[in-house]
């Protein structure tokens, strides 16, 4: 039993630590591009939004609590945020199976990529990884229609933050 409670321990303390460190996204640089898959197996790439502002937020997993919070709030707030010229697009390392029955179950109206090799979360400094235990952190990126970063957000409260994004992108409008 110490012995499992000295593991847990040091699981919770490598979990901790390994999660925070130096971001390697500013805000001003251009975004970086990818390509990947939703949930109706279709292609997006970053550039495919040239001339529009993207919310691309990474979440942890498909239909757990936050998660969902947080994605039908943005469902919630789609035409508000659309009216600002800006498409939202979530990002996972689920594979595309379980963002169709995720995005199926609550109706999100919006794509949720499939990152199942993590580069793309890798390289927003996205990504919780120990060993082959590969989870995306809960970040947001606002990109502007240049394809710039325009703002990012290393905390995020599932709660409130489609109403915080929404404030944000009529502030960088103005």
């Amino acid at each position: 039993m110490r012995y499992t409670l000295i593991n847990l321990s040091l699981l919770f303390f490598i979990m901790l630590f390994s999660s925070s460190g130096k971001a390697g996204i500013k805000a001003g640089e251009a975004a970086p591009d990818f390509e990947l898959f939703d949930q109706y197996n279709k292609p997006h790439k970053l550039s495919d939004y040239n001339g529009k502002w993207v919310v691309l937020y990474f979440y942890p997993k498909d239909d757990t609590p936050g998660c969902t919070t947080e994605a039908c709030n943005f469902r919630d707030d789609i035409f508000r945020i659309r009216k600002l010229n800006a498409e939202v697009l979530g990002v996972s390392v689920d594979n595309t199976e379980s963002h169709a029955k995720f995005s199926g179950k609550h109706g999100l109206p919006f794509p949720l990529l499939s990152d199942g090799d993590a580069k793309v979360a890798r390289s927003y400094d996205a990504l919780w990884s120990l060993g082959p235990i590969k989870v995306a952190k809960r970040h947001t990126f606002i990109i502007n229609p240049e394809g710039k970063i325009a703002k990012f957000y290393r905390d995020v409260n599932p709660e409130n933050h489609s109403s915080e994004i929404i404030r944000v992108l009529e502030t960088l409008q103005k």
